[in-house]
C-alpha cells in the first residue's frame, strides 16, 4: 500500500529562520554527476511524439492526483480555459485520514495561491504566529521559536488547503475513485493511463504526475524508486474531551510541540478544529509487521511496538501515546536519491511535487509542490498553441535544480532532526545553544 502523502512536519523546520536553513542546506549542495537513461521505447518514440504534440494542442491535460499540487495545477489551467481532467484514487473529497497541518511560505506556496486568486480564502483559515516548542525526552525546553509576531509562514490544515483549491474547480473536471494501475507508452508513442478497473485513458496532450511518492508516471522518467529512510511515524488524533487532551493542550498551547531524543519523537500539532495531531516516531524496520488489527488498538500498539523505545521518557509525554483514545495510521519516511533527477526529455509527460522529488519532511514539501504547479502551468499556457514538450523542458530548467536542493535539504534533515544525535544536532545546525554553549 502506498504510504500517505506528507501531511505533517511540513513546518517543523520552518520555526527556524529561513536564512539559517538556507545556509545549512547550501553546505550539502553539490553537482550531480550521475546520469540516468530512459528505456529504448521512450527514446525511439521521442521524435514522433514531439511532432504529434506540436500538432495536437487542442488535447486536454491529464493530471494524476488531487492533492495540493494536482489541484493547484488544475485551478491555474482552468483560469486560462485550458481543458484538463484530474484523476484521483480517493472516492470523494477530504476523506484522507491522518492529514495534519502545513505552513505556507511567501515565495512559493503563498505565491501560487495568489496567482490562483485564492489568497484571501487562505488567510481566512490560516493561523498566524504559531509557536514551536522543542523539548528533550524529559520535557526540558530546548528552544521556543515562532509565536506572536511571526506572520510570514502561517499554518493551515491540509484538508482546508485542499478544499480551498478544490471548490474552485468545476466538479466534472475531477474523476474521483480513479485508481491508476500504471502509466505506459503505446506503440504510437502516446502516453496512456491504465486504470485498476482495466479502463484505459488516452488522447491527452500531456500527462502530469501529481500523484505523490509512489507516482505511476515517474516510471517514464526513471527506474529509481523511493528509499526507506529508517524512520516511521505513527499518527492519531487527540480530540477535546479525550483523557489526555488537557495535557496535550497544556504542552502545545495551541501551537506545535516537538519532543526529541535520537530516533524517537513525540510531536503534537494543533489543528483548526481544536484537536491535536500526535505523531510518534521510531526507527522501525521497514518490514516490521504493523497490521490494521494491531494499529486499531492504541494500548496494544503502545505495549507491543513502542513502549520499549520510550521507557526512559517522561510519563507526561508517554501518557499522550499510551492513553490514546483511537487507533494509529502509519507513515514510513521515504526519499528519492538525487540520481533520480537525471533523466532525458520524456515526451508527453511531466512531474510535479513529491512525484518528482519526494524526501523526508523538510519544511518545503507542499510549498515546492504548489510552486512546481505554478511554473508548469505558466509554461503550458505560454506554449499551448505550440509544443507542450517545450513547455515541460522550460519548466524543468528551474524545477530540477530546485528539486535537487529539496533532496539535499531532506538529507540534512535526516541527519539533524531524524538522526541518532537529535536534538543536539538540530540545535547546533540552527545555531541554538547546546548544553549551555553558544
Amino acid at each position: 500500500m502506498r504510504p500517505p502523502s506528507h501531511p505533517l512536519l511540513e513546518y517543523t523546520v520552518l520555526a527556524v529562520p529561513h536564512r539559517k536553513m538556507s545556509t545549512i542546506a547550501s553546505r550539502l549542495r553539490r553537482k550531480l554527476l550521475a546520469q540516468n537513461t530512459l528505456t529504448s521505447q521512450v527514446q525511439t518514440s521521442a521524435a514522433s511524439t514531439r511532432r504529434m504534440h506540436s500538432m495536437e494542442n487542442t488535447k486536454s491535460i491529464a493530471i494524476l492526483g488531487a492533492g495540493p499540487a494536482g489541484l493547484m495545477l488544475g485551478r491555474l489551467l482552468d483560469l486560462s480555459k485550458i481543458p484538463f481532467t484530474i484523476f484521483e484514487r480517493d472516492t470523494e473529497p477530504y476523506n484522507r485520514q491522518g492529514s495534519g497541518t502545513l505552513d505556507v511560505h511567501p515565495g512559493t506556496g503563498q505565491l501560487a495561491l495568489k496567482e490562483a486568486g485564492l489568497f484571501p480564502q487562505f488567510k481566512e483559515l490560516a493561523r498566524f504566529g504559531v509557536r514551536n516548542r522543542f523539548v528533550d525526552e524529559k520535557g526540558k525546553v530546548l528552544a521556543d521559536v515562532g509565536g506572536e509576531g511571526d506572520e510570514d509562514r502561517p499554518e493551515i490544515d491540509r484538508l482546508d488547503l485542499q478544499r480551498i483549491i478544490q471548490e474552485t474547480i468545476p466538479p466534472e473536471k475531477i474523476q474521483w475513485g480513479s485508481k491508476v494501475r500504471d502509466v505506459a507508452r503505446n506503440a504510437d508513442g502516446e502516453v496512456e493511463i491504465h486504470m485498476a478497473d482495466e479502463k484505459v485513458e488516452s488522447g491527452f496532450g500531456l500527462v502530469v504526475g501529481a500523484d505523490g511518492a509512489w507516482s505511476k508516471v515517474r516510471n517514464l522518467f526513471t527506474s529509481i524508486s523511493p528509499q526507506y529512510s529508517g524512520t516511521t511515524f505513527l499518527g492519531t488524533t487527540i480530540l477535546p474531551g479525550d483523557e489526555v487532551y488537557e495535557s496535550a493542550d497544556s504542552l502545545a498551547a495551541r501551537g506545535n510541540f516537538l519532543a526529541i531524543r535520537g530516533y524517537r519523537k513525540i510531536f503534537l500539532y494543533y489543528l483548526g478544529n481544536r484537536s491535536y495531531k500526535i505523531y510518534v516516531g521510531s526507527d522501525l524496520a521497514r518490514n516490521q509487521k504493523l497490521d490494521d488489527a494491531l494499529l486499531s488498538d492504541p494500548q496494544k500498539t503502545w505495549k507491543s511496538v513502542l513502549s520499549s523505545d520510550f521507557n526512559e521518557w517522561s510519563p507526561t509525554l508517554t501518557d499522550l501515546v499510551s492513553k490514546s483514545a483511537r487507533g494509529y495510521g502509519t507513515w514510513p519516511f521515504y526519499h528519492l536519491p538525487k540520481e533520480a533527477l537525471s533523466w532525458d526529455p520524456v515526451p508527453g509527460a511531466a512531474l510535479v511535487g513529491d512525484a518528482a522529488h519526494v524526501t523526508v519532511p523538510n519544511g518545503e514539501g507542499v510549498n515546492n509542490a504548489m510552486f512546481d504547479s505554478l511554473e508548469l502551468a505558466q509554461q503550458i499556457i505560454k506554449h499551448w498553441s505550440g509544443d507542450l514538450d517545450q513547455a515541460v523542458a522550460e519548466y524543468e530548467k528551474t524545477m530540477i535544480p530546485r528539486a535537487r536542493t529539496n533532496l539535499e535539504d531532506g538529507e540534512m534533515m535526516m541527519k539533524t532532526l531524524f538522526g541518532p544525535d537529535a536534538p543536539e544536532s538540530l540545535l547546533q545546525a540552527f545555531g541554538f545553544p547546546v548544553d549551555g554553549s553558544g
